[in-house]
């Protein structure tokens, strides 16, 4: 990929961010009952070209959609700062989360694609400025995030595609510093999400989102109506 100052491809410019495990799904339409089981177990496999799927996402309304810089602000991040962006994908957010730590500050990009994780420190590295940040190839269960390491830990698109929920974020809980958030954005399980390709079968309803996290042992923080369709919810460690 070329290095020339600033210049970043065009399937990058407007992405949202992507999943940390991918979704393969029949052609437009929801699983038959006798594909089902075929469909959960395609739900970790890569696409066959990530260009291409990259390319897909590349829809100038999504980013009008997902409000990246209303959420990073929403998020009041500063300087020196560190955060985790778990399923950082193309690194859509990681980006912007560079941008907003500094240097001073540290960014985790977080995916299991090894594919996608150099493709965003690629794109880190086109935006020409000081950073500091690390890619980590983690599995589905675990993000291997150091301990204390992070004032934030965030996630877009990404919940809903992790098994085992509770166990997951009672893991992670140890990589938060003192007072350390995690930030968890989502689309709507009903029809204000509209079309999101896959049945929304697959998403998880905000109400559930919060009973999963008070049993890994948080409570919500703060809710942002910034979104509309996606729930946009901070947790903190519960005392």
């Amino acid at each position: 990929m070329s290095h020339e100052p600033h210049r970043v491809t065009a399937f990058i410019r407007a992405l949202v961010c992507a999943p940390l495990l991918w979704t393969t799904l029949p052609a437009g339409g929801v699983p038959s009952t006798a594909s089902a089981q075929e469909h959960h177990d395609s739900q970790h496999r890569r696409p066959d070209n990530i260009e291409s799927y990259l390319e897909h996402l590349d829809r100038p309304e999504r980013a009008k959609e997902q409000k990246p810089a209303d959420v990073v602000a929403a998020l009041a991040l500063k300087p020196g700062m560190s955060v985790a962006d778990i399923g950082s994908g193309s690194g859509y957010f990681t980006r912007r989360f560079v941008e907003a730590v500094t240097e001073s500050g540290m960014v985790y990009a977080v995916d299991i694609e090894p594919e996608m994780l150099r493709y965003a420190k690629s794109s880190v590295e086109h935006m020409h400025v000081p950073y500091t940040a690390e890619f980590i190839q983690a599995t589905p269960d675990d993000p291997k995030l150091p301990s204390a390491s992070v004032d934030l830990i965030f996630l877009c698109n990404t919940y809903h595609h992790l098994e085992d929920r509770p166990a997951y974020f009672a893991r992670v809980r140890s990589a938060l510093k003192p007072g350390g958030r995690i930030a968890i954005i989502d689309f709507y399980h009903d029809e204000r999400s509209g079309n999101v390709g896959f049945p929304r079968r697959h998403l998880v309803p905000q109400d559930t989102v919060i009973a999963e996290m008070s049993q890994a042992g948080y409570r919500v923080h703060k809710e942002h109506g910034l979104l509309e369709r996606q729930y946009f919810v901070e947790f903190v460690p519960s005392p």
